[in-house]
């Protein structure tokens, strides 16, 4: 929308477009205008206002228009800052705490005192009624309800009032607004349907639209296009009406054509594509794009040159209650800009970005959604990167569309926000809307929000608002305003890095922007020291202002370091704060961790002396340590150091100042060998500070050597060479620089090898590496290995490990390819007699690991093998030899070696089975070592019996019977059959080859029975590979009774299983019944075990008994516990005689299934313990038999019903299903593809299937799809069984043997001729017979439920329940009921209902 020359402009041209955040945009590209005009109304707003200054907010509805002045400059412009009372100014702050720091307050809420004032004044004075509807340009336009609109100039001045509550009686509220590009012409829709239009210079009515539009409909839309002849309204039928306005002859005219009809769907949003001026020459702004947001769906199109459809989008599953929202913006991408329409309805928002290809087209391409965790009711651009989003718990999210980034949440429900709801559901016209539009418009709100130019105006019930984004400056100073320092900075840190959100009013280059933003952080820097030094506590404990300075220091020197203004920290800052003592010591504390992380590198010589002061004041050596060798070397006052280095023995520090700052390397390593020389010459243990000094050292040494600087960093390379050389110079000396009297010979070297052979070695084998092609390096190498020998081989101080581990050292050096040394071997002879010496038992296994680790490291060429060997075997040397051994291929050796070596014999199972598994080995070395391990096999299992077992199931299971008979020792037998037979340790083994030895199982059998008895009945279960006649003999001979039940019931001897466990159970039950009379937890335990046991027993076997067989188990089984009961009666302790109650009721409760209850009552009262008639002591008895009785017939009578109406809902919903009438798919035939209602033979039958498919009968009859039944012709739709056409005719065959047709339900109908021409005396009564349709369903019901038939359940129920009135149920009845039988299943889910 362009400017009026004749109005003021609400905002400037740059920020209309607001895409200078976009770095592909700026004036001069796009030809923006230079605004010369007086203070614009932006100007006004954007003055800044001290938000903390004491104001009050006046109810609106208690303002006095008598005492305000519209046009005085006391009152608030359109862009005021906040506005509100003290309590108001809290709560924004409170709102504004929740959002993140790094954004601030990015937005900026004021209220429109003159507008509102006018707005309540209006309705006071000249009933103009509530505020309706709200639109913003360069004017501001308010709708009220009764008909009028009052237009405001950018001062908030009451420029016009435009109608009179005359026409508002006549036309209703005003329900819609809109102002057209240059600001002359304003529209207003009314809530009954019309529309005027007005002149903004004069006030005059120019247009009254009576008939644009359906009349009884409400306008909810009007809009203005950039054509200003023509606009858009939306009314609440739904449709979408094209305004065209014209003067001819001076006769203004309208003439309206239809977009969309509301019949199609109701669109309740429109919003066209709007363009700048600056960008009229835009290519999209040919086609006049219009976006409508209808209930189910968006739809772009295009007005120019000619109405077309550009997209349809749906929103897919969405709440009917959420509001369709849209909205237009230019957004600038890589080098040009293009327009994206951000849509949504309910919690998601797309973005669409529509742009014009070379062939003129338009393509929408959609953009990366944003999902919200709240519905909207409003959307609204800010500018090209930010969004105001409005949820229906009214909270205005600002959001940041690149990133998604939430900015702010601001709480507007004080607005009373206005919403449309009565327009939307036509009140005014009687209401004559869908529901679902009435639902839409419950929380419509679309003529309440209006954005213009980067500022948004909301409409409240009493009160205009406008929010506008804050500028970079005002969001810091708003920040400040509340002592929010830590939060400024952050945000000001996100500006100078370009990473903030929101930004507005940062302009210039990269470079100018920093500059600028840094400039600003360093006046909030030194802002925050001086609140650091007001605030400080001024009295207390030393802690609080500590602990104070320590929250606030560390922030400024971070900050200074970010910005690179040291200058900064130790000019201004420093001297602040040194006038507090506890703070300057804060401050220097806290730079350590920065120094350490290499972030401030050199300091003042001033601040380091105060810093090396205050360390060294608190004795904190080691902090001043580690800083100074992080320090620039020129920053230090190197005498200080190096004098507080010596005194407090600052090694690491001393050695980084000597290095860096004299380029001395060597006086720091003597005065290290100093420290540890002394105590080892005179054989002392050194102290843990000591061996910490020889470890500096040894570390110092490796650096030196390989070019490295210590502690960090690299040595300069014109030193590398010269420092290499002065310190192997060093370590050669013949005496130290300080010569003691009982110094031996090159001492340097000596103190190194006592202190750490292995480490100096390794020390030296990494400088060997790097000194090949240096001539001098390879003279100081041999020069280097000759003492070494020299000191070590001529001297008897050093271990046989320290020996070793010099020769390892040279046998790597000689091994090498081009290696230099020279070496005599026969010192290789004399190491190998001195580590092999039989005399010396002493480190053992250190003298063998040396000599292995010697021949591992290229050493045996220095040795005659046969002699190693030799010497090896008699030293004991195991793993030396097994070194040679498989070195010479003799790997059935080896196993000797592993066998004799008590430490590693587990070992030898891993490696018999890695020899004769792994490929890579010949035939003839396998053999070998199998027949070794069959030699050994006895010691293998007296190693380790599981391993064996493994090894044996593998490699050796052929052997089995071998091996057993090898082993006499019975437990090692034991243990070697228990993991190779037991499952559950995993050893698998070839079942054919133990099906061809059952002889092994039964003698594992017996070991088991003798040692692990509680085990056998379990392994008896698992196994299947024993006889079970010699099982019987071994478990009965070793008495395990439970054992032998068990095989005598795999045996089929159920009666004599049974008799066991009864044999067992009296016996625990006796020990009711000792003299002691005793009983505790352990005998019942037992009891009840070997009883479940028993019952257990008697169940799986009673079902394939008879009645007889039963009793026969069972009543013994009762005897026994009732005759236990009857010893206990007289004397005998309660909690027995309860104990035994329980086990006569657990018996008879599992003998009810299997044996009659009459028979059951009859043995009880038959026994002679209840013959004299005391039926009182089994009561608990017969009641407990009778619950359970009563229980069943419960269920059984509860099922019965369930299952009856089951049946009856199935047969209703099937009746349903096949009675109905059938809705045919198509109007034509799916054959001839001939619409059958245009056929008009006398004799054309068309025959509808239920399936929906409609055929003409000569059709179906061609594709031979009937089939003659009894005189009947029964169809097959064509189109469902042409897939399986074979297969179907089969089933017809089958079915027409039973009398039965498959096809579907299938109803004739006739034309009106051959209907009227039937003879109706051929009529014959209905029989009370299925239909074909009600049978083919029957059967497919049936065969869905494969099963018993319901018909027979319900029939052997009432059986059932009919011999239950003359007696009890008899078990032998129900051996041939459905109920026993083991695959019944009883299915009452309901069959599928079939959809109407």
């Amino acid at each position: 929308m362009s400017e009026s020359p004749d109005t003021h402009s609400l905002v400037s041209a740059s920020s209309q477009i607001n895409l200078s955040d976009g770095d592909g945009i700026d004036d001069k590209e796009f030809d923006i205008p230079q605004v010369d005009t007086p203070p614009t109304l932006e100007s006004i707003l954007n003055e800044t206002e001290d938000e903390d200054e004491s104001f009050i907010l006046e109810d609106p509805t208690l303002l006095n228009t008598d005492n305000i002045d519209a046009h005085s400059g006391e009152t608030s412009s359109l862009a005021s800052s906040d506005s509100g009372d003290r309590t108001n100014l809290k709560r924004r702050k409170k709102v504004s705490d929740i959002s993140s720091c790094i954004h601030g307050s990015v937005v900026r809420r004021s209220v429109l005192k003159g507008v509102s004032a006018q707005v309540v004044s209006a309705a006071d004075r000249i009933d103009a009624g509530l505020p309706t509807a709200v639109v913003v340009s360069s004017l501001i336009a308010v709708g009220t309800s009764h008909g009028l609109a009052l237009v405001f100039d950018p001062n908030q001045a009451l420029r016009l009032c435009l109608g009179s509550t005359a026409m508002g009686a006549q036309y209703g509220a005003v329900s819609a607004l809109s102002i057209n590009s240059d600001c002359t012409r304003l529209l207003c829709g009314f809530a009954k349907g019309q529309i005027t239009m007005w002149d903004l210079a004069n006030g005059k009515l120019l247009r009254t639209i009576t008939d644009a539009h359906p009349p009884g409909t409400a306008i909810l839309h009007i809009k203005f296009t950039d054509d200003p002849t023509i606009a858009i309204c939306n009314d609440s039928g739904g449709s979408v009406f094209e305004l065209s306005f014209k003067r001819v002859m001076g006769v203004r005219t309208c003439e309206s054509r239809c977009l969309f009809s509301g019949a199609k769907g109701e669109v309740c949003c429109i919003e066209p594509l709007l363009v700048k001026l600056e960008l009229r020459d835009h290519p999209i702004t040919q086609y006049g794009l219009l976006a409508m947001a209808s209930l189910t769906k968006v739809l772009v199109i295009g007005l120019k040159p000619s109405l077309k459809v550009w997209l349809t989008f749906p929103y897919g599953k969405t709440n009917p209650a959420s509001v369709p929202l849209l909205s237009w913006q230019f957004v600038a991408v890589q080098s040009a800009v293009m327009p994206m329409l951000a849509f949504c309805r309910g919690n998601a928002i797309h973005f669409l970005l529509v742009k014009k290809d070379e062939s003129g087209a338009i393509h929408v391409s959609k953009q990366r959604q944003l999902h919200l965790h709240y519905d909207l009711i409003n959307l609204t651009w800010i500018n090209s990167r930010t969004l105001a989003l409005l949820d229906s718990a009214e909270k205005l999210h600002v959001v940041d569309r690149q990133s998604q980034h939430e900015l702010e949440i601001v709480d507007i429900a004080e607005v009373q926000l206005v919403y449309n709801s009565s327009h939307f559901k036509s009140l005014a016209t009687g209401g004559n809307v869908s529901q679902a539009l009435a639902l839409v418009g419950e929380k419509a709100c679309y003529q309440s929000v209006s954005g213009y130019g980067g500022q948004i105006i909301y409409l409240g019930t009493k009160s205009v608002h406008v929010i506008t984004l804050r500028t970079w400056r005002e969001r810091l100073d708003y920040l400040l305003k509340q002592e929010r320092f830590i939060e400024a900075l952050s945000l000001a840190w996100s500006l100078h890095e370009g990473k903030a959100k929101a930004v507005v009013g940062l302009f210039g280059d990269q470079s100018k922007r920093k500059g600028v933003v840094a400039d600003r952080m360093v006046e909030i820097l030194l802002q925050y020291v001086d609140r650091a030094l007001k605030k400080c506590p001024e009295q207390g404990k030393i802690q609080v202002m500590e602990q104070h300075f320590q929250e606030m220091v560390p922030v400024m020197v971070d900050y200074c370091l970010l910005l690179e203004r040291i200058d900064l920290l130790f000019g201004q800052i420093y001297n602040k704060l040194s006038e507090i003592s506890v703070a300057k010591g804060v401050f220097i504390e806290c730079l350590e961790p920065f120094i350490l992380n290499d972030k401030l590198t050199s300091i003042t010589p001033q601040v380091m002396k105060d810093l090396l002061i205050h360390f060294q004041d608190r004795d904190m050596m080691e902090n001043i340590e580690a800083c100074i060798v992080h320090m620039d070397i020129t920053s230090l006052d190197i005498q200080q150091v190096v004098h507080m280095c010596w005194e407090h023995s600052l090694y690491d520090a001393m050695i980084y100042v000597y290095n860096r700052g004299m380029n001395d390397y060597i006086t720091p390593m003597e005065k290290l060998f100093q420290i540890i020389s002394p105590p080892l010459r005179a054989g002392k243990s050194l102290t843990d500070e000591q061996v910490v000094m020889g470890n500096k050292l040894l570390v110092y040494i490796s650096c030196c050597l390989a070019g490295r600087a210590y502690p960090l960093g690299n040595i300069p390379e014109d030193l590398v060479s010269l420092v290499k050389h002065q310190v192997f110079e060093f370590l050669i000396r013949l005496h130290s620089t300080e010569v003691a009297s009982d110094e031996e010979l090159y001492p340097q070297i000596r103190t190194l090898l006592h202190f750490d052979t292995r480490e100096f070695l390794n020390v030296l084998a990494l400088t060997f590496e790097d000194f090949r092609n240096d001539k001098q390096a390879v003279e100081h190498q041999q020069r280097i290995v000759d003492i070494l020998l020299k000191v070590m081989v001529e001297n008897s101080d050093f271990t046989p490990s320290q020996v070793g581990c010099l020769f390892t050292f040279l046998a790597r050096q000689l091994a090498k390819p081009d290696n230099t040394l020279f070496v005599n071997r026969m010192l290789f002879d004399q190491v190998l007699e001195f580590l092999c010496s039989p005399d010396d038992e002493s480190r053992h296994a250190e003298r063998q690991q040396v000599l292995l680790e010697l021949l591992q490291a290229g050493g045996i060429v220095q040795f005659d093998e046969c002699r190693l060997i030799a010497m090896a075997e008699k030293a004991a040397f195991y793993q030396v030899c097994e070194f040679m051994y498989e070195k010479k291929q003799l790997y059935d050796k080896v196993i000797c070696c592993y066998l004799n070596d008590q430490l590693r014999q587990e070992e030898i199972f891993n490696y018999v089975h890695n020899m004769l598994s792994i490929p890579g080995y010949s035939t003839e070395e396998k053999e070998s070592v199998w027949n070794k391990t069959m030699e050994h096999f006895k010691e293998l299992v007296s190693i380790n019996p599981t391993k064996a077992a493994e090894l044996l199931a593998v490699h050796f299971s052929t052997e089995l019977r071998s091996i057993v008979e090898q082993l006499e020792d019975e437990y090692l037998l034991f243990q070697l059959l228990q993991s190779l037979l037991d499952s559950s340790d995993g050893v698998q083994v070839n079942r054919e080859l133990l099906q061809l030895n059952p002889d092994i199982h039964e003698q594992y059998l017996n070991l088991l029975c003798q040692h692990d008895p509680r085990h056998v009945t379990d392994f008896l279960r698992v196994s299947e590979h024993y006889r079970l006649e010699e099982a019987i003999q071994i478990t009965k001979k070793h008495k395990l009774h439970e054992a032998s039940a068990y095989l005598l019931e795999k045996e089929g001897d159920i009666h004599g299983a049974f008799l066991v466990l009864l044999e067992i159970l009296k016996l625990k039950l006796s020990l009711f019944t000792d003299g002691a009379r005793e009983e505790n937890e352990e005998t019942v335990q037992a009891a009840e075990t070997i009883l479940e046991e028993t019952v257990a027993l008697c169940q799986r076997n009673s079902h394939s008994l008879n009645q007889q067989q039963r009793e026969a188990l069972w009543f013994p089984l009762l005897e026994a516990v009732m005759s236990t009961q009857k010893q206990l009666k007289d004397g005998s302790s309660s909690q027995a005689l309860e104990s035994l109650k329980h086990l006569t009721k657990q018996v008879l409760n599992s003998m009810t299934g299997f044996i009659a209850l009459p028979s059951v009552l009859q043995r009880i009262l038959q026994d002679p313990m209840y013959g004299k008639g005391k039926l009182g002591e089994i009561q608990t008895l017969i009641l407990g038999m009778i619950d359970t009785f009563n229980y069943e017939l419960t269920l059984l009578e509860t099922t019965t019903n369930l299952l009856n109406h089951d049946l009856h809902w199935s047969l209703c919903n099937l009746r349903g299903a096949v009675s109905r009438g059938l809705n045919p798919k198509q109007e034509f035939c799916s054959i001839c593809l001939q619409q059958y209602k245009r056929r008009q033979e006398g004799t054309e039958e068309v025959i509808v299937f239920s399936c929906g498919h409609i055929y003409h009968a000569h059709c179906l009859q061609s594709k031979d799809c009937g089939v003659q039944i009894e005189g009947q012709t029964r169809w097959t739709c064509y189109k469902c069984n042409s897939g399986n056409k074979a297969g179907r005719r089969r089933d017809l065959g089958s079915d027409v043997t039973r009398g039965r047709s498959t096809s579907l339900a299938q109803i004739k109908v006739m034309s009106a001729s051959y209907s009227a021409n039937r003879d109706s005396d051929n009529r014959k009564p209905a029989e009370a017979t299925l239909e074909p349709q009600q049978i083919q369903a029957f059967d497919q019901l049936r065969r869905l439920y494969r099963g018993p038939s319901r018909l027979a359940i319900l029939t052997e129920l009432s059986r059932n329940r009919s011999s239950d009135k003359h007696g009890l149920l008899h078990p032998g009845s129900m051996a041939n009921s459905v109920f026993q039988n083991e695959n019944f299943q009883l299915r009452l889910s309901p069959p599928p209902v079939t959809e109407d």
